[in-house]
Parts: structure tokens; sequence; C-alpha cells
């Protein structure tokens, strides 16, 4: 099998431009069709999708979901606002100038984690081998399933599409290919609603005109250096041998020649339980500064904090990640007596680790997290030591309210005070 119509799943003939049996024009052809696996499932505008399945009267209209004032951020968007030039962790005053017209809806993430889950379980019925990378995406490896279920992984996947379409009433993009780098590449290419495939003969082509910028993992300070030395797209790095590329960039070297060559030996991991909750950015130039430092670690101890309360979860381990300049990571971890939610909480026991590793050393990545997760129920219990916490994390928890009502920016929760002893309002 090298073709089939992604409608009725009638086998079709390649090169064909209508299936004869429904007459849909939806036809998926490729010579490896019948042997590729691994695949990458990404939900078009999940947020904004949900909204206007829930809201026909929006099905034509630009719809932007995030903070309503105009200080707020985008959280995504539909296809007709990004066609205005709207884009995600778009300032939302910039993006209401490109879109005027535009719908703002807060975000709602009790339905949208109710939809995931829906379409979690769909996938896990098809392979037990998913792996999920946010709500609205996922790793899926369907190898050895054609016995199972009577169909080979591009039909399976197909299948999956259309009954998600009808079912959770939004549609999906797909990739499929030999591994997870060309997989998730793959199902970016024929957004939205759609079904690319990038086989083994074809994969270095297809990477050699491609930018660097291509690479998962290649955070911008990677790729200014690398366009400082002449190196803008993937086909150079082809053309130089492992040895040379070690000799420049050490391991990163070792590893940006792997990908360039199209192999990744990753194996997608099942995880039908979330381990960790986590955030972490790559920063345009290296930073050594303590209070620079300190402030990227609140902002993202906050964004795990928000992330923690809408899954329902918490940690009882608080992890610190650094990056250097070198590439070399540090990770510090600090269990506490109780899980918690509170940026209350992940910011101060991150900030002691921080501290400690600010000593003038320059970092390029710091991110922090949670691990060793509970059920919500369990976590922040009333502190008999610390008699001002539970008033804190009472003022974080209305905060969060108000935030959700009127816009991730409309209040803001400030700066840990230092010590970790409060939370103030406002920046």
């Amino acid at each position: 099998m090298s073709a089939f119509c992604r409608d009725c799943f009638s086998d079709a003939a390649p090169g064909a431009r209508r299936c004869k049996h429904c007459g849909g024009h939806r036809i998926l052809a490729h010579d490896e069709l019948g042997t590729l696996s691994i695949a990458h499932l990404d939900c078009d505008a999940f947020y904004a999708a949900i909204e206007k399945r829930d809201n026909p009267e929006l099905r034509d209209k630009p719809v932007i979901v995030g903070g309503r004032s105009r200080r707020g951020v985008v959280s995504t968007c539909c296809y007709i606002a990004r066609i205005n030039g709207v884009r995600s962790a778009m300032p939302m005053f910039k993006a209401l100038e490109l879109c005027p017209h535009a719908v703002c809806i807060p975000p709602d993430f009790t339905k949208y984690t109710k939809a995931a889950r829906q379409i979690r379980q769909m996938m896990q019925e098809l392979t037990p081998a998913v792996e999920p990378l946010s709500l609205d995406e996922a790793y899926m490896d369907l190898s050895g399933t054609y016995r199972l279920h009577g169909h080979s992984p591009a039909q399976s996947l197909a299948r999956l599409a259309k009954r998600i379409e009808a079912d959770v009433g939004i549609t999906v993009s797909i990739g499929l290919s030999h591994n997870k780098f060309l997989a998730k590449l793959a199902s970016e290419i024929d957004k939205p609603r759609g079904f690319a495939v990038i086989g083994v003969a074809e994969a270095l082509t297809f990477l050699r005109d491609k930018p660097v910028s291509y690479i998962r993992g290649a955070g911008n300070v990677l790729q200014s250096r690398l366009i400082e030395d002449g190196i803008t797209h993937i086909g150079q790095l082809q053309d130089m041998s492992e040895k040379e590329l070690a000799k420049r960039y050490g391991n990163t070297g070792l590893w940006l020649h792997r990908l360039a060559h199209a192999r990744d030996t990753r194996e997608v991991v099942a995880d039908g339980e979330m381990k960790s909750i986590s955030s972490e950015t790559t920063f345009e130039n290296h930073i050594s500064d303590y209070k620079e430092l300190e402030a990227i670690l609140w902002r993202q101890a906050e964004r795990v904090s928000e992330r923690a309360k809408h899954s329902g979860l918490g940690g009882r381990t608080i992890v610190l990640k650094l990056k250097t300049a070198g590439f070399k990571i540090r990770t510090r971890s600090v269990s506490l007596d109780a899980p918690t939610q509170l940026a209350d909480r992940i910011f101060p026991t991150a900030r002691e680790a921080l501290r400690r590793e600010a000593s003038g050393t320059a970092y390029r990545l710091l991110g922090v997290g949670i691990s060793q997760l509970a059920d919500g129920s369990a976590c922040d219990p009333t502190d008999l030591v610390d008699e001002g916490a539970s008033k804190r994390a009472a003022a974080e928890r209305a905060m969060d309210k108000v935030r959700a009502k009127f816009g991730g920016d409309a209040l803001g929760k400030g700066r840990g005070r230092r010590g970790g002893s409060a939370i103030r309002g406002g920046r």
C-alpha cells in the first residue's frame, strides 16, 4: 500500500487526485507509507478550536485566547487570526493592532484538559506507546499494531484523526516518519487538518535546504553562534564531518551531526502519568548576574505553578536546571515536607539553590520544575511553623482567580520577598 483516501480509507492509485470510491481529494501517497510507524499528533490551534466548537458563532471570526487586557499575552489563536500576523506569546496590544476585530477569550483550562484527556484515551486505544508533550500534542509508536487493528499505522492514524474530528469536534495534524525528530517536523508541514510523511529515502534531501532553526533544541544562542560561523542551513552541517563539528562545538557538535543526518534514536516513552511539570527558557545572550537570573526564575516559577494548578497536581521536589555557556547542564533538587502547587513555595526554594550556583558563571538556560507529583488535594497543608503561609497561599489563589477572569497580566503577583516570606501584589 502506497496511497489511500483519508476520507473513506480506500486504497488509491499513486498519483490519483481524487478517490474513485468517495470522490474525496485527500489522497495520502508515499512509497514508504506501509512501513513507517513513528508519529507526532498535534491539535490545530487547540484552545481556539475548542472555543469555536462550543460557540458556532465564532466559526468564521478571528479568535484569540489569552488575557483580555491589552497588557495580556496571546496563549493561542485560530488560523484566521494567524493570517493577520497574530502569534502565540505575542503581547495582546500588538495582536489587536494586527487584528482589531478579533474576539478575545480568556482560557478555560478545565474545558481544554477534558478534551485533551478524551483525545489521549483514543490514542492509547491504538497503542500503549503514547508520549505526551503537552495537552495538545504527543508522540506515538505504532510498531506492530497491524495485527491488532488490521490497518497499517498510517491508516490507523488517519482513522484516529477522523474520529477526533467527529467525537471531539476539533481537527488535528499528523506527521509520520521513522523517528521522533522527523515526525515532529512532518506534523508542521500541512497544517491544519494535515497528514505529512517524511520517509527514510528523502530525509537527508528534505533537511538539506532547511534553516538550522529546524533543529529542535537549537536555541537562539546556538543559532546565533552557528550563523556567526557562516552556518545557516542544515545542508552545511551535513557537509561537515563529525570530527569537525565536535572540535567546534563539543558534544553539541556531535548532536548537530546526528540530527542533520536524520538520526534520532530516542524511543517513544509511554507516559500514562505526568512525571514532572516544568518551565525553562533559553536566553538571547548569556547571563551571569544573579539579579537577572532571579527575575527570570520568578517568571518560570509562576508558569510552573499555573500549570500545576490547571493539572490538579503538585510536586514534593523542586528542581532547578541551569545550562552553562559551555552547554554543561546543572540540576539541583530540594525535597519539601509536603507537595506544593504554589509559586510562593516553588520560587524561594529554587532561589536558594540558584544563589549557590550564581557565582559569576555565565548561563544560557534556566528552568525550574516540580517532580514526585501528587494530587492537588494533598498539596500545601496548613503550615504550623510559618504562620503567614496560609494567608499567602489564599492571596495567591485569589489572584489566580482575578488573572483567570481578566487575563494573565491583570494582576501581577510580583516578586517574592527575600527569604521567601511573602508574595507581593503588583510589579
